[in-house]
């Protein structure tokens, strides 16, 4: 037989193992990996010149916009930036415009996002104003649900804790919940009371989103997690006391994970008020003994997952005068693999950590069935990079529309060179070559 497409004279991270190998991909999985004279006939041919194949980096903490908010992002800029980076599976946040809380308006994003996807693209919810509606958006096809603590954003009021666990029992076991862990009561007593000394700098804002929200938030979900059985995934935690938490909960048996984001992993608060606004982001950055405890988080793996909260925003929304009115995110689709490679680089982390933090846990994690691995009968999602590549980062010529970062000209070894999906050749040596609309839409899959 002939199959669509050989792969041969690369490296690859088979289970757990770096192998000199070919492989065999036909109607978009792989058919077969193995030494060159065993592999089938192709109808194609590429050689990957010693490159070294990983399973596609999945970013389960992804906002790609579009939509109301598409001048800061769409679905194509958005997936050229994950394919960019090596990523071949992000999941949507749902605080869009109009917010993807309803059956509704899930149909209405992935039906606006299928023309245009590079990537594969699964989607969160936030929770609909009525709870009955959650079997329904599950049945939809939502990977998650995303519980915004800090800001009320879905339709279920966050400071009601028997109305979020109700919510949480409707759930299940079907899907997780993903939580973005700040106390909105502490957040919004805190910033009223320094909007009344006329605080609008970058340390106010320090001490409104202070680490006490976080360890608040994070200990009251988990006595919900507790009551409910409901999987929980802490997004972007960045301080000691809160993965400590986590850390009592998984020793506890309760069924939380969590990530951390290379911006908490390598940017401390001394950047943050070296940078300015640039730099901003929820959770801020903190001290260095937060970030170290993130970096042992992550290393010990305490730390499930590493993801980028790709947030876009406009150059002037990071500029405003008000720190109250500066719009926090990082870009990062395009950064975070490069980044992990250089430390691999480094001898601080090695290719299995990579593998393990952004393919292997985040496809259990979220259920993402068939990818987050290089083997037989799974998906041909698959990034091919060259450890050896040095080069900077240069924020100019990103594919996101946010053209900055607080990595922008930092010396990075170890870089994306060629981007598959489902067998397609979608980024070849930093150029878009795939056509709007080759990625998939993934729905979630319930137990």
């Amino acid at each position: 037989m002939s199959v669509d497409l050989l792969l041969k004279d690369l490296k690859a991270y088979v289970d757990g193992r770096i192998i000199e190998c070919c492989i065999a991909i036909d109607n978009g999985r792989i058919f077969k990996i193995g030494k060159e004279p065993i592999m089938p006939r192709a109808a194609s041919y590429t050689s990957l010149r010693g490159l070294l194949v990983l399973p596609g980096m999945i970013d389960v903490h992804v906002h790609l916009r579009d939509e109301g908010k598409a001048y800061k992002e769409d679905f194509y800029s958005g997936t050229a930036a994950a394919a960019t980076g090596g990523i071949t599976t992000v999941l949507d946040m749902p605080n869009n415009n109009p917010v993807t809380m309803s059956v509704e308006t899930l149909k209405n994003r992935i039906s606006v996002a299928a023309g245009k996807i590079l990537t594969n693209v699964g989607f969160y919810s936030e929770f609909p104003k009525t709870l009955d509606e959650i079997e329904a958006v599950i049945r939809e096809g939502c990977v998650a649900f995303k519980l915004f603590l800090g800001d009320q954003v879905g339709g279920l009021d966050i400071n009601d804790d028997e109305a979020v666990a109700e919510a949480f029992r409707r759930i299940g076991g079907k899907v997780p919940v993903s939580v973005h862990a700040e106390d909105n009561e502490t957040l919004e007593k805190s910033i009223k009371k320094l909007k009344e000394m006329n605080r609008n700098d970058i340390e106010a804002f320090l001490i409104a989103h202070s680490e006490e929200a976080e360890i608040k938030a994070v200990q009251r979900v988990i006595k919900i997690s507790k009551l409910t059985g409901v999987h929980v995934h802490f997004c972007h935690i960045s301080s000691s006391e809160a993965l400590e938490l986590i850390a009592e909960a998984k020793r506890a048996g309760l069924p939380v994970t969590c990530e951390a984001t290379p911006h908490h992993m390598f940017l401390s608060v001394e950047a943050l008020l070296q940078m300015g606004s640039i730099a901003l982001t929820l959770p801020p950055l903190r001290g260095k003994s937060h970030m170290d405890a993130v970096w042992l988080g992550v290393l010990s793996g305490l730390v499930d997952v590493v993801a980028s909260d790709h947030a876009p925003h406009t150059v002037e929304e990071k500029r405003a005068g008000s720190v109250w009115n500066v719009k926090a995110g990082i870009p990062g689709l395009e950064t975070t693999l490069p980044l992990l490679l250089t430390q691999v680089n480094k001898g601080f982390m090695a290719i299995a950590d990579v593998v393990r933090l952004m393919a292997e846990n985040p496809a259990r994690i979220f259920r993402l069935k068939d990818r987050g691995h290089v083997r037989k009968g799974y998906r041909a999602d698959l990034v091919a990079v060259d450890l050896s590549k040095e080069c900077r980062v240069d924020a100019s010529g990103f594919n996101s529309k946010a053209k900055y970062s607080p990595f922008d000209g930092w010396e990075i070894k170890g870089k994306p060179m060629k981007t598959f999906v489902n067998g397609y050749l979608v980024m070849d040596e930093g150029e878009i070559v795939g056509n709007p609309g080759c990625g998939e839409i993934i729905r979630g899959t319930t137990l």
